[in-house]
């Protein structure tokens, strides 16, 4: 790639700096980033109303009500039946919403170029997600009830608890049991660009024993790092597009940057506040469900919130609770990107690269929103917010400073 550098530091402004970058992005393959992310800002609205006709229906036509009858016939312990609930639901979910999935997940996919797999290999790994979901799901749901049967008036507080513990163990059994299901993992061999990494990890304090590169290009061409696991399980992971489409200060602009979250706790602050979102829900849904059950519960089939054939209710509650606080959400993810994004650009001291792969990102982000947009849609700043905020630390941290005009070919081919 071909880069130009204007010569005098103190010709060096931030806005047209950014503006250089921000110029390589343009015509078709702007429009087509632009598209592909203002049609997603209406996918969990779409998803939502889905998912809550899907439960109207089943509460509607006494289909809950049928699979936990059929369960207690056959079952004679509640909590097998609960299980048994847990299980029908969420396979009955699957099938009847398999449309909109196979669209959003595989078809949009396809239409914008951001998946490369072929029909069969996505539809697999979809069936090993739906697998494990099949595990996981019923037992959250035998938890749940038991709680709601023992403590009826408390037990939004007792689930929250019961879902943090679930989340917790996911995020300790995953990266060693569950990612491997999906993509190869291998050490990163020793070299100049694993020891630049080592580096700023041990700068930091930040285990870097087990750096591991997976093998995300079968799936499709988005860059990807994290640093997961916890206690024994924790890695700095990358993904093998990161190696091969990006340079050296790229990716240790990115490996800043994930090690930012970890260095900075935004883990333990993420799953607080989704907690905490968790509770209020709950608590929201403990207060509301008896009452529709007291008015619509024999129409139902639904005796009390205690019983298993509410779940579609439950499941509606909090679906519907969880869209209205997608702007919440997103405002918080995004401040811990955003303060990741600082970290990184002061342990990797990159700011060009940074600024580069701000701008591959634009790959399904659309790279200039407007500040309303940003604030509501946006789980992750703007590539031109990143751009922008790369240009500042250049200024205010590189002695004698020179502005990169990046090639107009910069992002083709990418």
């Amino acid at each position: 790639m071909l880069e130009l550098l204007a010569a005098a530091s103190g010709s060096f402004d931030v806005e047209t700096a950014t503006r250089a970058y921000l110029d390589t992005l343009q015509g078709a393959t702007r429009h087509q980033s632009d598209a592909y992310f203002e049609g997603g800002y209406w996918l969990p609205l779409w998803g939502a109303l889905a998912g809550a006709l899907f439960d109207w229906l089943v509460l509607r036509l006494r289909i809950a009500h049928a699979i936990r009858a059929w369960g207690e016939r056959r079952l004679k312990r509640l909590w097998l039946v609960t299980w048994f609930v847990g299980l029908g639901y969420s396979v009955l979910a699957e099938v009847v919403l398999f449309p909109w999935t196979l669209y959003t997940g595989y078809f949009r996919e396809k239409q914008y170029g951001l998946l490369d797999q072929p029909f069969g290999a996505w539809f697999g790994e979809h069936l090993i997600g739906l697998g494990l979901s099949f595990v996981v799901a019923p037992l959250l749901v035998v938890a749940i009830y038991a709680l709601i049967r023992r403590a009826p008036r408390s037990w939004w507080l007792w689930g929250t608890g019961v879902i943090g513990l679930f989340m917790m163990i996911g995020m300790v059994l995953g990266p060693v049991f569950v990612a491997p299901l999906f993509n190869d993992y291998r050490e990163m061999p020793s070299g100049p660009l694993r020891d630049r990494i080592e580096a700023v990890a041990a700068k930091y304090d930040i285990p870097a024993d087990h750096i591991y590169v997976f093998d995300q290009s079968k799936q499709h061409k988005r860059i990807s790092a994290n640093v997961s696991g916890l206690g024994p399980t924790i890695r700095i992971s990358l993904n093998d597009n990161l190696l091969e489409r990006t340079s050296e200060p790229e990716i240790l602009a990115v490996m800043g940057h994930e090690m930012g979250h970890y260095k900075l706790g935004h883990i333990w602050w993420m799953i607080g506040v989704m907690l905490a979102l968790f509770a209020l829900g709950l608590f929201v849904i403990s207060r509301l469900a008896p009452a529709l059950i007291r008015r619509y519960g024999e129409r139902w089939g639904v005796r009390d919130i205690g019983d298993a054939a509410s779940l579609p209710l439950l499941s509606v509650g909090m679906s519907l609770w969880m869209l209205l606080m997608t702007p919440a959400i997103n405002s918080l993810v995004r401040w811990s990107e955003s303060a990741a994004d600082a970290f990184g650009l002061d342990a990797a001291q990159e700011p060009d690269g940074f600024a580069k792969v701000a701008m591959r990102l634009s790959e399904y982000r659309k790279i200039e929103p407007g500040p309303l947009e940003e604030a509501i849609f946006f789980d992750h700043p703007s590539g031109a917010t990143r751009v922008r905020m790369a240009m500042q630390w250049k200024a205010d941290h590189v002695v004698n400073p020179h502005m990169i005009v990046p090639d107009k070919t910069f992002l083709e081919g990418q």
